[in-house]
């Protein structure tokens, strides 16, 4: 019965404990026994708050019992990438100088999530400062993937989903400034949507109007997301792209309702010259099939002035270096050299170069703006490639079907970075597996605020795959195996 409690959505999970059908601790005790089995093998925690857990799992029982009412996502388990904050529990960002960091106070979305009757568990696994597409750092070592011991879970919020794929806890709080939902989500084979800007505020975050970093979602259905943002959605005073935004009720909206019939998609598989493997590219025609088969009018649309890295690069190096300079010339021994690496390539970038590069973002927002003027939806695969290999280097060479590339970022997720500059919503969602036997990833993006609508299409297309079903093998239960 323990390991077919982590097995079920949060949606199922929140069907049960309403109808009392199994209680908040149960449920608690159950993630934790799967998280405590589990970590030795995945790697995927840095802290695990068991008997905080334990007793919010027991005030949400007396809630139940003394007939309050029930909140959205009461006793349901959540973790949270460790470079949020969390009031009273450690937050590391990854790295040796912040290792007995504790803040003293939630991010807006953590407190949202908890005042929201959802208990966590623990902090997962992040790069320093989330910093890089793979997930590994001084301070724990390196997450393994989900459906693979020997190849990576992908990054920065890899540890988040590594616990939703393998069953630990059904809702992750992740983050994304380039991929870093999305990236992990289709190596692991779950659902990780980087929202608008603005949707989920975000209260940590240092240039709030120069923003392309997201607090987002990460879980293993659609419909679960939706209640994940049906929480954490709303203004804050923290964040300026966030007030005004409209309410949304996003688990009325996305839900799976018809099909796609007069919706407009426009697809492409990869930016000019970008090599795909063949496994994606099979699994990207699939889609498109089952997408056109829902009712919807495909057309591709060319890749040029995609491939945004260096302008991504250019904005992003600038504000780790502005951020950074001073702690890693406190402390460059504890620090990766991975990490001091990107560093060193923020100061080849001028004042001039860097408002370069911010025109240059105006120019890619009006460029997706004119495509969704005359379609609903882009579509892509997530990475153009499958997960890369357990001790892959960030700054070594990357290997698609036996062709070797010098650089990794624009060569696996060459269409990820572009949504977090422009702030359009973009959701990758699993579409099939590799002769590897690992997942592989579509993406698509919606129109500028139009994440409500961006989900219901995510829904349909995965009502249409019917894939929930199946897990990691190496995850499960002889008695579900």
């Amino acid at each position: 019965m323990s390991d077919e409690l982590c097995f079920l959505s949060a949606v199922e999970l929140r069907r049960r404990i309403s109808r009392k059908e199994v209680s908040p601790s149960e449920v608690t005790r159950a993630v934790l026994a799967r998280a405590q089995r589990l970590q030795p093998e995945l790697n995927c925690f840095i802290t695990v708050c068991a008997d905080e857990a334990l007793a919010q799992a027991t005030d949400s029982e007396h809630r139940i019992m003394a007939g309050e009412p029930l909140r959205l996502l009461e006793g349901i388990p959540f973790t949270v990438k460790d470079i949020v904050n969390t009031k009273d529990v450690r937050t590391t960002f990854g790295a040796i100088p912040y290792k007995d960091n504790v803040p003293d106070h939630d991010a807006v979305a953590v407190a949202r999530l908890r005042a929201a009757g959802a208990i966590l568990i623990g902090k997962t696994t992040t790069p320093e400062f989330g910093t890089k597409c793979l997930t590994d750092s001084p301070l724990f070592g390196r997450t393994r993937n989900a459906w693979s011991r020997e190849h990576s879970s992908g990054g920065s919020s890899g540890g988040a989903a590594v616990a939703v794929a393998s069953g630990i806890a059904p809702l992750a709080v992740a983050t994304d400034g380039g991929g870093s939902t999305r990236i992990p989500a289709a190596c692991n084979g779950v659902v990780g949507l980087k929202q608008s800007n603005g949707v989920i505020p975000h209260s940590q975050v240092a240039d709030a109007f120069g923003n392309q970093t997201y607090v987002t979602p990460t879980t293993r259905t659609v419909a679960d997301t939706a209640l994940m943002m049906q929480v954490m959605a709303g203004e804050d005073a923290s964040d300026p792209w966030s007030i005004g935004v409209p309410a949304r009720d996003f688990v009325a909206e996305a839900s799976p309702v018809g099909d796609l019939s007069g919706k407009r998609i426009l697809f492409c598989l990869a930016p000019p010259g970008r090599k795909v493997s063949a496994d994606v590219a099979a699994a990207f025609s699939a889609s498109l099939t089952t997408l056109e088969a829902l009712g919807a009018e495909l057309e591709e649309m060319p890749g040029d002035d995609f491939d945004v890295e260096p302008i991504w690069r250019a904005i992003n190096h600038t504000a780790w270096r502005t951020r950074f300079e001073k702690l890693a010339a406190e402390h460059r021994d504890e620090l990766s050299d991975t990490f001091l690496k990107q560093l060193a390539l923020a100061q080849r970038i001028s004042g001039v170069d860097y408002q370069h590069a911010m025109f240059d973002r105006t120019m890619l927002f009006r460029r997706v703006q004119a495509l969704l003027e005359r379609a609903d939806f882009l579509v892509m695969p997530t990475i153009l490639r499958t997960a890369l290999p357990i001790k892959q280097d960030l700054f070594g060479t990357i290997e698609i079907d036996g062709e070797v590339f010098d650089h990794v970022r624009p060569n696996w997720f060459p269409w990820t970075m572009p949504f977090n500059m422009t702030g359009h919503p973009a959701v990758s969602m699993p579409c099939g597996f590799g002769t590897d036997g690992l997942p592989i990833g579509l993406q698509l993006v919606g129109q500028f605020r139009g994440d409500a609508e961006l989900l219901r299409a995510c829904a349909v297309f995965e009502r249409a795959q019917n894939s929930l079903d199946r897990w990691p093998d190496t995850v499960l239960p002889s008695s579900i195996m």
